[in-house]
C-alpha cells in the first residue's frame, strides 16, 4: 500500500477551467481510469496500485472538489462535469481509450462516460473509448440507493451547516459503519481518510458535492439504460456488507443487466479495494484478461 504522503508526492496536477487537478500517472501497458467515490479521493486505490502499475498504465485523479484538487466554492459540482473532466485529462495526456475501474461516486461518472462512448459509436465521432468497465459499490441503480443519515441531512435545506459542524470524530463513526464488521479501517487510515476531505477546506462544499444523489435520479434513464445495453464488457464486483449499495444493488444488478457480471466479496463492505484488495483485485484482473 502507497502512504498518503508519498501518494501526494507522486502526483501531477493539470488545469480544468482554470482549477488545479491532481492526479497520478504511472505504470506501464494498456490505459486503465480509476475513478473514486464520494467523500474521498484517489488514494482509495493506493491499496492496489502497485500490482495495478505492474499491468496497466494507470490514471487516477481527484476530481474536482475531491482531495488534493481544487475545491472552489462558486462551482457547480455535477457527475457530468466530472465525465468531463476526465475526458479532458486523458485527451491531454494523449490516450484515446482506456479501461475504466470505478467506484461509488465514480460508477456514476463511469455510466456517463460509457454513455457518451455508446453515442459517439453510433454516430461515429471521436471521443474517449472505452475498453471494459468494472463498477465497484456504487449507487448505480438510485432506487436501490440507500444513503446514510448523514448524507440525507447534507443533501437537506441545512447541508452547508452539517458540513461545517463535521468533526473528525463524528466522521470517523459514521465512515467505520459502511465497512465490512471485520474489516473496519485503522486509527490512522481514518484519519488520512479525514485528512483528504479536510484539505483546501473540503467540509464548505460537501453540500454541493452530494447534489449528486439527485442527479442520479434525473438521469436514471440514460445510466441505468447504457448498462442494459452497452457492448463493452461490464463487471460489478461487490462488497455485500454494505449497507448503502451491497447484497442489494448486487441483487438489482443481476435482475437488471442481461448477463449480469457480478462478484460477490463474502463478509466486505463499501471500500473492497480498501477492504480485501488482493480478492478484489483477482476479481478484477480475472474479468479484464476474460474480456
Amino acid at each position: 500500500m502507497v502512504s498518503l504522503d508519498a501518494w501526494q508526492a507522486k502526483g501531477n496536477t493539470f488545469n480544468y477551467n482554470g482549477n488545479p487537478i491532481f492526479y497520478v500517472d504511472e505504470g506501464r501497458g494498456d490505459p486503465l481510469l480509476c475513478i473514486h467515490g464520494f467523500p474521498t479521493a484517489s488514494w482509495d486505490w493506493a491499496w492496489i496500485w502497485p500490482e495495478l502499475t505492474q499491468r496497466f498504465r494507470v490514471i487516477a485523479p481527484d476530481m474536482i472538489g475531491f482531495g488534493f484538487s481544487a475545491k472552489p466554492r462558486a462551482y457547480d459540482y455535477t457527475l457530468r462535469d466530472q465525465a468531463t473532466l476526465h475526458e479532458r485529462l486523458l485527451d491531454s495526456l494523449g490516450i484515446a481509450d482506456a479501461h475504466v475501474l470505478a467506484h461509488d461516486y465514480g460508477d456514476s461518472v463511469a455510466q456517463e462516460l460509457l454513455a457518451r462512448h455508446e453515442d459517439l459509436r453510433a454516430t461515429g465521432a471521436a471521443g474517449l473509448g472505452i475498453r471494459s468497465l468494472c463498477l465497484l459499490n456504487g449507487g448505480i441503480f438510485p432506487a436501490e440507493h440507500r444513503p446514510r443519515p448523514v448524507q440525507r441531512l447534507l443533501a437537506g435545506p441545512f447541508g452547508a451547516l452539517v458540513g461545517r459542524l463535521m468533526t473528525e470524530r463524528k466522521f470517523r463513526v459514521s465512515f467505520a459503519e459502511i465497512f465490512g464488521p471485520d474489516t473496519r479501517p485503522t486509527s490512522e487510515e481514518l484519519s488520512q481518510f479525514w485528512r483528504l476531505i479536510e484539505h483546501n477546506g473540503g467540509r464548505r462544499i460537501m453540500h454541493k458535492l452530494i447534489r449528486y444523489m439527485r442527479e442520479r435520479l434525473e438521469f436514471q434513464e440514460r445510466w441505468v439504460g447504457v448498462l442494459k445495453t452497452a457492448q463493452v464488457p461490464r463487471c460489478f464486483i461487490n462488497g455485500p456488507e454494505d449497507p448503502i449499495s451491497g447484497r442489494h444493488m448486487a441483487e438489482a444488478y443481476r435482475r437488471i443487466v442481461p448477463n449480469a457480471n457480478v462478484v460477490l466479496l463474502e463478509g466486505i463492505g463499501h471500500y473492497p479495494q480498501v477492504e480485501a484488495p488482493e480478492r478484489m483485485l483477482e476479481a478484477f484482473i480475472r474479468f479484464v484478461e476474460a474480456k
